[in-house]
């Protein structure tokens, strides 16, 4: 741990050097870049300091405890007594902050939700997600920005692309990615039987222009116009925008802005967290680790969780954890669930 708190230190020197920078201060991307990872270095200052605070008082403790005056030696014994759990309890906060973590952690998300196999019901079990996450976000002080959405009928959601701003969004939420599924009777069944449905939830980190480079050659362009409703251009202009990105074949559309232009920039933010989910990907594939379960990285191709109606039970499928709180969940209670998904990630991690 020493040597992990030595580099910390000397980076957070580092960093708080730059943001006193004037050339730092002018480039925003730079600026924004060693802000996150000011504030993502500070409580492993704080605690460094708080900890030598403590060995000196301990050290001091141990002096005092060989005078002859008793009062000293009282006062001395009793430091003695407080101060090594103390050290103890704050080594490992420290321990904690150091470990190896995903240097996307603290970007802000890009969040997508779409209705899967069930019709009507996935698309209102879409819209129950919606507003899990949208709460969780209210409860962290996250910033919900909607970017794009598609209703569904009887109040369901057949796709939404969010972004979630805020200290840690990415962090918060990546274990989030996957196929959630859904037991429970719908509003439309006479008979009582309970039905299965599913949606899908990706959450990939915000690219920034330094992490993908897109060549203006690579994109196609097109502008149409936007359907849905109408009103304050929307239905009367060709402001809707669908980029292709030829490399890759990723296309993405975006039409719930009034302008073209506000459109565009939607979609290129929307392509780039893509491009970058991507290319994380195929990292993680490269290094090809071993895990039991696929806690952390993201693969959405097996199914994650099951939110039981009739038991008000949720299961968590990777980590065989149930929890009988499904109103809490979805009223945005996740803090339970993410932690112990943190926990049995970290666990994995050292384990290999």
């Amino acid at each position: 741990m020493e040597a992990r708190l030595r580099q910390a230190l000397q980076r957070a020197e580092e960093v708080g050097q730059a943001l006193a920078d004037p050339a730092v201060a002018r480039d925003p991307a730079k600026l924004q870049s060693f802000g996150r990872e000011h504030t993502r270095l500070a409580p492993v200052v704080r605690l460094a300091e708080r900890l030598a605070r403590l060995e000196r008082e301990l050290a001091d403790a141990r002096e005092l405890a060989a005078e002859t005056d008793p009062e000293l030696v009282a006062l001395a014994r009793a430091d003695l007594t407080r101060l090594p759990p103390e050290i103890a309890a704050v080594s490992e906060q420290l321990q904690e902050l150091l470990l190896p973590r995903d240097p996307h952690d603290d970007r802000d998300a890009i969040m997508e939700i779409r209705a899967g196999t069930g019709g009507d019901e996935a698309a209102l079990f879409a819209a129950d997600l919606y507003r899990m996450y949208q709460r969780f976000a209210e409860r962290h002080g996250l910033r919900w920005e909607p970017m794009s959405l598609s209703d569904g009928t009887l109040g369901g959601l057949k796709e939404a692309i969010v972004a979630v701003r805020g200290a840690e969004a990415y962090g918060l939420l990546r274990r989030e990615s996957g196929v959630h599924r859904v037991q429970r009777v719908p509003a439309t069944e006479t008979q009582g039987r309970i039905h299965t449905s599913a949606a899908t939830v990706a959450v990939l980190p915000e690219a920034e222009e330094v992490d993908i480079r897109i060549e203006p050659q690579d994109l196609k362009i097109d502008v149409f116009r936007s359907s849905g409703p109408g009103g304050q251009s929307v239905n009367t202009t060709d402001s809707a925008v669908r980029i292709t990105h030829l490399p890759t074949g990723l296309v993405v559309s975006q039409q719930d802005q009034k302008s073209q232009l506000q459109n565009k920039i939607k979609a290129m933010e929307v392509l780039r967290a893509r491009l970058l989910d991507r290319m994380i990907a195929e990292q993680e594939t490269a290094r090809a680790r071993d895990r039991r379960a696929m806690v952390g990285t993201g693969d959405r191709s097996a199914k994650i969780r099951t939110y039981n109606f009739p038991q008000s039970r949720i299961t968590d499928h990777r980590i065989n954890l149930s929890v009988h709180n499904l109103a809490d969940v979805l009223n945005g209670d996740l803090d339970a669930l993410l932690e112990a998904l943190r926990v049995a990630s970290r666990q994995e991690q050292d384990a290999v």
